[in-house]
């Protein structure tokens, strides 16, 4: 069925094809086309209390208001690690925000780089340690707490999660790419631990991540992110290209993949939120809800 707002989006589809192609015909079967398309992918978004369980969560310390702390809580402790969760829980966190990686035989573990060179006292690329090896490595090496917290390891992301059910605490997954092994290891954790339903949400840059793992599992809240002018802009703003021409072109591109992102991608995958949006249901709930979590280092 059509959703609130979708008729506006196939009537510019339409157009726009009119103008195009100058055949009513052809632009009705594209726009039909496009319709069947996303009736036919398109995941059901989460039930609204489920998402607002998830995105409003409200702890003793938070005065009512969500505290998320970034890669677990990075200041006050060693990032994605047990310790900075605690640390978290302790300093009246809500929630923590993960991220997600895998090891050379593919166990998921927490890394925010695609390397172990920042954060521990090893070298490479994840991808090509094996868990054994990741096992071995100081997670504290470079952080300004090491004495404080000498020997810490990288965690598994399953010891993570437990040991957030263990403060309660909300996670928000941050998965940067492989999506088809997010999709499996975290499909598992939800099946394994349900709580996880109603208190965690799996966010990504990648529409192929947040596609996957409503694929796996529609019941879970996913969150798209987006920076808009990434195609044409570095993240300092700086242009990607010095010739002007491919500058304009790269933005024209930008501005499509902002409505994709916007439109087509929140449609198809169903999400429960995302950058200057939130579900067309949430406007009708008395409590108001932020269309952007923002996750701090305290």
């Amino acid at each position: 069925m059509l959703q609130i707002g979708d008729e506006v989006y196939l009537s510019v589809v339409f157009l726009l094809f009119i103008f195009g192609t100058r055949s009513a015909i052809g632009a009705s079967a594209v726009t039909a086309s496009f319709y069947l398309f996303i009736v036919m992918f398109r995941f059901p978004q989460v039930p609204v209390n489920q998402a607002n369980q998830v995105l409003r969560p409200t702890g003793p310390a938070s005065a009512g208001v969500p505290v998320i702390a970034h890669r677990g809580g990075r200041h006050d402790a060693p990032e994605n690690t047990i310790v900075a969760i605690r640390e978290a829980s302790r300093n009246g966190a809500t929630g923590v925000e993960l991220d997600l990686g895998f090891t050379a035989e593919g166990t998921a573990v927490l890394m925010h780089d695609d390397t172990v060179d920042r954060t521990t006292n090893g070298t490479g690329a994840l991808a090509t340690l094996r868990l054994a090896e990741v096992r071995k490595l100081d997670a504290t090496q470079r952080h300004r707490l090491r004495e404080k917290f000498k020997g810490e390891r990288v965690p598994t992301l399953q010891e993570a999660v437990e040991e957030c059910i263990k403060h309660q605490l909300n996670i928000f997954f941050d998965v940067k790419d492989q999506a088809d092994k997010a999709a499996a290891a975290l499909g598992a954790l939800y099946q394994k631990y349900p709580v996880l339903y109603n208190s965690s949400i799996v966010c990504s840059f990648e529409p192929k991540v947040i596609y996957k793992m409503r694929q796996a599992d529609p019941a879970v809240v996913t969150a798209l992110k987006h920076r808009p002018w990434s195609l044409s802009r570095y993240g300092d703003g700086t242009p990607r290209s010095l010739s002007a021409w491919m500058h304009c072109w790269l933005g024209v591109l930008d501005l499509l993949l902002d409505w994709a992102h916007h439109h087509l991608l929140w449609n198809l995958c169903g999400i429960s939120v995302g950058v200057h949006n939130i579900s067309t249901q949430y406007r009708y709930l008395d409590i108001t809800l932020r269309d952007v979590i923002p996750t701090v280092s305290r």
